[in-house]
Parts: structure tokens; sequence; C-alpha cells
């Protein structure tokens, strides 16, 4: 990168984001270490309580179908988020959504509702039944990662179960077109143990979801960063 785009970059950040640039060494950092850091440094750039997000570099070419990563995994601690569920369903599905917590239950009239900019939101479970009528709305959802899907469990007859575990922490991750991967793993008032725990899970989730076109090393960067501040990059032999 040429010092004038550097430089031009620089002046964008905010005041506290560059107060606390040189608190971060050049280098890789342990685990333990870079979420001590990166706790630290959240504490003066915000007042509000930010979340600690992962970004892994993944060796693959989205591209091919044999390289797309994506899954789910339920974080032990939880993401600290309250999460909003839209459950579409009908009969009994209904009433077993709304006892395991749903938000909001519906068919015909939250398709409606959404179709017409509704989005207040932050997941959606429908059961297979339904998913004809959801399909409609796949432009919409899609483009905001919301479309419920087999493969992130968010179509299903467990009802019960896919909310529950949307509501205790559960973290979907797709594979961008860049081989890159990103998630929220909790927030910076977390214990560092809770944290680490945390990635551990998520780590394990990626490293299950590794495709069979992959071909050597999987996992070949690693950075932690809180909503409002720079990133660490963790040092890969601390989490292999």
């Amino acid at each position: 990168m040429s010092d004038k785009k550097n430089n031009l970059q620089q002046r964008k950040r905010g005041k506290k984001y560059l107060a606390v640039v040189d608190k971060i060494e050049d280098r890789r950092y342990k685990l333990d270490e870079a979420v001590e850091v990166i706790k630290n440094i959240a504490q003066e750039t915000a007042k509000f309580d930010q979340t600690v997000e992962v970004a892994m570099r993944l060796g693959v070419d989205p591209k091919y179908s044999d390289q797309m990563v994506r899954g789910y995994t339920v974080l032990p601690h939880g993401t600290g988020k309250q999460v909003k569920v839209v459950v579409i369903a009908t009969g009994e599905k209904v009433k077993e959504a709304e006892a395991a917590g749903a938000d909001f239950v519906g068919e015909d009239d939250l398709i409606q509702k959404i179709s017409d900019g509704w989005l207040d939101f932050d997941a959606i479970v429908a059961t297979p039944d339904v998913m004809r009528k959801v399909g409609k709305l796949g432009k919409l959802l899609g483009a905001r990662g919301l479309m419920p899907s087999p493969k992130s469990g968010t179509v299903t007859f467990e009802v019960e179960n896919a909310v529950k575990e949307i509501k205790a922490g559960k973290v979907q991750f797709k594979v961008d077109k860049a081989g890159n991967l990103h998630a929220g793993i909790g927030k910076a008032s977390f214990s560092t143990n809770n944290l680490v725990e945390n990635f551990t899970a998520f780590l394990e989730a990626v490293q299950k979801a590794k495709p069979v076109g992959a071909k050597g090393k999987y996992i070949q960067k690693v950075y932690l960063a809180a909503t409002m501040t720079p990133s660490v990059e963790v040092d890969l032999l601390s989490i292999e």
C-alpha cells in the first residue's frame, strides 16, 4: 500500500481508533493474548459494549462448488445479543414456536409483512411445508443473509430446537467470494476465558466444514477485532 493511500485511510479513522493503534504490536498474538488486547482497547474506543469478531482467511476458492464453506455452531457462552426470531409455520408448529420463545410467529401475514419491507428481526425459521411461499422472499432475505436453509438448520420441523439454539447463541457462517469468513463471537465485556471458549467452538465448526476440494493449508490467517477497534492477528500455532 502506498504511503499516500495509507495516510488517507488513517485520516478517515476516528481519534479514539488512532489512539490505540500503537498499542498493538507488529506480531502475531497467542489467542488469549489477542483477546486481552481487544478487550482492553475496546474500553478506550467506545462507551458501548462492542462485539468481538473473528475474521478468517481460508485456503479455498468458493467459485468451485466443492470448495464452498458454510455451517453453524452454538457458542457455549452465547453472543451477548438479544436475538429476535421469526417463525413461519402453520398448525401445531405455531404453538411450539411460541412456547420456545419465538418473537414473531405466523404464515401469510408475516410473509406479506416482510414482503412490504419489514425486517426488524435477526433470524427466520420456517417449516418445510411453507418454504414454497417463503421462497418468494428469496431476493429480499438472501441479500441480508436471512433466508432459511436446511444447511443452516433453519428449515426444519424441529421448530422448538431451532428457536432455542438461535436464542442460545447460534452463529452461522459462509465463506465470501474472496475466501474469507466473519462472525461475532461475543461481547468485549465477556471474560477472556468465555471469549476463548466461544472462539474455540467457532473454530471447530469451521474445521469440520472443511470442503473436500480444499487443497494446501486450510486456515491461513485469523484476526480478532471489536466493532470499533483495529484488528489483532492470532498466531495459528496457538490454536492448532
